[in-house]
């Protein structure tokens, strides 16, 4: 709290000027010679928000993460920006004018609502991530919407907003927490907490068993350019129970079921002319049956979420390959197929193999002007490889 209340000074702003893209390489030069003028521990904060904002420029954009301040739980826990756009356009769309943020952290989603022109009531109990929280709000001219409190979420009153949303800690001493019970605070509470506003909205971990997601919530998996971002849980706001979808940014695609009309798990078929990659959304609400039935086709082995197909059609949620070759896994039939085929750009996939992509490439050796694709996975329960390009 200190660092950065000596870097909101006029001599703070003045160094985090200065120091902007600073190179890490170049980082003891630089401090070197500010510390000449400066105080030390100020060079020293100055030098490590630049640091920050440098690693903050991939989730924020780097016109707001120039202006934005950061701790290192910061940058590594706050909400993707195009992801907590994404979902202040949905409460706007429905209407919500008015949100409590539970566990803001550094204000990531408080910022999107705001500038979707929702009031906000930004919660943490930490004083240095509030303290920061409230500084990106001033810096970003966003004060007037965002109020930011340092307090308990669990002794917060939300009665009167449209909407509540809470982001647990899932992160602890020792790293990712893995028992919804263990977040902070606790799922259970959580939930409770969204169930009982107009629109409640509660953010979770993508991996989180589909038997630990509460019936009367609609659950949601957002991928941003293929890499799957987070979960949420929506409560109420004609929201469907039990409900499924898969949102993939920055298409907006989305892929939805309720619990009456899931389909079952595909069948298992011979490997066709292609092979469909699911994103990652998908496989993560359980809606590859789904993008089966769109593609008429089924799956390359029982518990691998590969689609196979013999025709190529157009679709959103996976990506198409033209397959090739099947081989049985054998790294000296792959390396002689790859150099009659003068493979020298090998991408390397897995699902269900315990091979190593780099240390496949390593043994294989590719080698020549043309590139290849190889999928490391099971075909009817057999160790397999295939082997193809995009289609």
């Amino acid at each position: 709290m200190n660092d950065l209340a000596d870097l909101l000074t006029p001599e703070g702003r003045a160094l985090l000027d200065e120091v902007r893209g600073t190179a890490p390489a170049d980082e003891l030069a630089v401090a070197t010679r500010l510390r000449r003028e400066h105080p030390a521990g100020l060079v020293s904060a100055a030098l490590g928000q630049a640091r920050l904002r440098q690693r903050a420029a991939a989730k924020f954009g780097a016109e707001d993460a120039e202006r934005m301040f950061f701790t290192p739980n910061g940058v590594e826990q706050s909400t993707r920006a195009s992801v907590a756009t994404y979902r202040a356009e949905c409460f706007q769309a429905l209407g919500v004018r008015s949100v409590a943020d539970l566990c803001c952290g550094i204000g990531g989603d408080a910022i999107a609502f705001a500038r979707a022109g929702i009031r906000v009531l930004a919660v943490d109990r930490d004083p240095a991530t509030a303290a920061v929280a409230r500084a990106n709000a001033d810096a970003l001219g966003l004060a007037g919407l965002i109020e930011v409190r340092e307090a308990d979420v669990t002794e917060v009153d939300t009665a009167g907003y449209d909407a509540v949303f809470v982001d647990p800690a899932r992160r602890g001493g020792r790293g990712r927490i893995f028992d919804p019970e263990a977040y902070s605070p606790p799922l259970s509470w959580a939930v409770s907490a969204a169930s009982k506003a107009p629109l409640g909205v509660l953010k979770i971990a993508p991996g989180i068993p589909h038997e630990a997601i509460p019936a009367e919530a609609e659950a949601e998996w957002i991928s941003d350019r293929g890499d799957v971002k987070e979960a949420v849980l929506w409560f109420g706001a004609g929201r469907t129970p039990g409900a499924r979808r898969a949102t993939l940014l920055p298409s907006l695609a989305g892929i939805w079921a309720s619990p009456d009309i899931m389909l079952p798990d595909p069948q298992v078929r011979p490997v066709g002319r292609y092979l469909y990659e699911p994103d990652g959304a998908v496989i993560r609400a359980h809606l590859v049956a789904e993008v089966a039935e769109e593609l008429d086709g089924g799956l390359v082995d029982a518990t691998i979420a590969y689609i196979t197909a013999d025709e190529l059609r157009p679709t959103p949620y996976a990506t198409p390959y033209e397959i090739t070759d099947q081989l049985p896994f054998n790294v000296k039939k792959l390396k002689a197929l790859l150099r009659e085929r003068e493979v020298g750009i090998l991408t390397v996939k897995k699902r269900g193999s315990a091979v190593e992509p780099e240390e496949l490439r390593k043994k294989v050796k590719p080698q020549g002007p043309g590139s290849a694709t190889v999928f490391l996975t099971r075909v009817a329960g057999a160790p397999t490889m295939l082997v193809g390009h995009p289609a």
